[in-house]
């Protein structure tokens, strides 16, 4: 059964408790039924629990006690150690990103007990698969197990985050720094992300019987607005930069925006490179970054920051622009990391919010900056900007952040 209940008190005595009783009546040659009361054990169980023991047992040196006290176990069908090689394997499988669904889960072990030629319940055979009772007991044996939910990796990543990149990495990290003799606060890490006027809602409480909880939403397919936002290392961040889906770009668009808030326009509403110029002047406007105050822009591989344009005015204001390896800024990016999750969720919220308040009305690209300027200093706050530099390794400075369960990833692809 999943869940069992006791339902009495007995067989609660230690067994160092009955083992000394029992040494007591053997060895010492007191009555049963003084020792019994003034342990607090029934009479007739030391009386068994004695003459299951003899004298030289208990003189013997032993590791293992001599007798077994309390009820026996209930029938596993997989020893300890038999257990303990299937969890390891399991979690070997989700360090490599090839984990088992439970369902998955069930079938291996059916396939694991055939080969070891173990019993098993019948109803196994009958599915070739453990039962659910079986997988619900497993995890609770087993609490540093659980059902997750994984994060879609793709090969490219798995493959490009390696011991090789990361390394070149933090050495081209460490050697810039050195050079500019520059501190947290002057090390910067920018990059994008989309907003749409479709949110992902939030759970609500609802009736139960119904398999369908409806939850307002403005459209069935969203527009997308770019958000740009810088953080330093130090908690500061640089107000937002926004790419609106327009040909061209009216200041009336950031209305509700962030305050020092920035933007522009294009036909895709997604960065591009004269979009990234204008973010770097928007950039060094509020860092107020200069040859004789230099710091250091941490970026991804994006496209749009390959502007020669934009690099040549980074470079002549003081700013020292460091790439990430291709595809390892789900590891390396600070935002990433710990900033753009909140802030999704926080603007979600706030979407949630908006059309509670604007009943009947269908929220635009317009509205982002409002839900933006809302989710902002929620999400954006020097905890989770601090969080992110620590864990990628940035700040405070530590190459060896990643342990070798990070990087198996990669070796799966390699050795294929």
């Amino acid at each position: 059964m999943r869940t069992y209940k006791r339902t009495s008190n007995r067989c609660q005595t230690s067994q160092d408790v009955v083992l000394t009783a029992v040494k007591k009546v053997k060895l010492e040659g007191k009555s049963i039924r003084s020792v019994a009361k003034d342990f607090g054990i029934p009479f007739r169980s030391l009386a068994r629990y004695c003459s299951k023991v003899t004298e030289e047992k208990l003189i013997a040196p032993q590791d293992t006690p001599p007798l077994t006290i309390g009820y026996k176990k209930l029938r596993q069908v997989f020893t300890n150690e038999q257990e303990n090689e299937f969890a390891d394997y399991l979690k070997k499988a989700a360090d490599i990103y090839y984990g088992l669904s439970p369902k998955e889960v069930r079938k291996f072990a059916f396939e694991y007990a055939v080969r070891l030629k173990v019993r098993f319940p019948s109803s196994w055979a009958d599915c070739e698969m453990a039962g659910a009772d079986w997988f619900s007991a497993f995890l609770k044996r087993h609490p540093t197990l659980s059902i997750r939910t994984p994060e879609a990796t793709s090969l490219s990543r798995a493959t490009c985050f390696n011991r090789t990149n990361v390394k070149a990495f933090f050495d081209n990290l460490k050697d810039v720094m050195n050079r500019l003799k520059i501190g947290p606060g002057d090390v910067w890490n920018m990059d994008e992300t989309g907003i749409t006027t479709v949110q992902r809602p939030d759970r609500v409480v609802a009736r139960k019987g119904f398999k369908q909880v409806g939850k307002i939403t403005s459209a069935e397919r969203g527009t997308l607005v770019t958000v740009a936002v810088a953080v330093s290392a130090t908690g500061n961040h640089v107000p937002p930069y926004f790419v609106f889906p327009r040909v061209n770009f009216r200041e009336y668009f950031l209305k509700g925006a962030p305050i020092g808030s920035s933007g522009d326009a294009n036909a895709t509403g997604w960065m591009k490179e004269a979009n990234f110029v204008k973010f770097a002047h928007h950039f060094v406007t509020n860092v107020k970054c200069s040859k004789e105050n230099p710091c250091l822009l941490l970026l991804d591989n994006h496209d749009s920051h390959l502007s020669i344009e934009a690099l040549d005015y980074l470079k002549d204001k003081g700013v020292t622009v460091l790439s990430f390896p291709p595809h390892c800024s789900h590891k390396l990016q600070p935002l990433d990391r710990s900033v753009f999750g909140p802030l999704k969720k926080f603007v979600n919220s706030a979407c949630d919010s908006w059309l509670v308040n604007h009943p009947g009305k269908t929220m635009t690209i317009y509205d982002i900056p409002e839900v933006v300027n809302a989710a902002f200093s929620s999400a954006v706050t020097p905890r989770n900007i601090l969080s992110g530099f620590r864990v990628s390794g940035v700040s405070p400075f530590n190459p060896d952040v990643f342990k070798d369960t990070d990087y198996l990833g990669c070796y799966v692809v390699l050795w294929s």
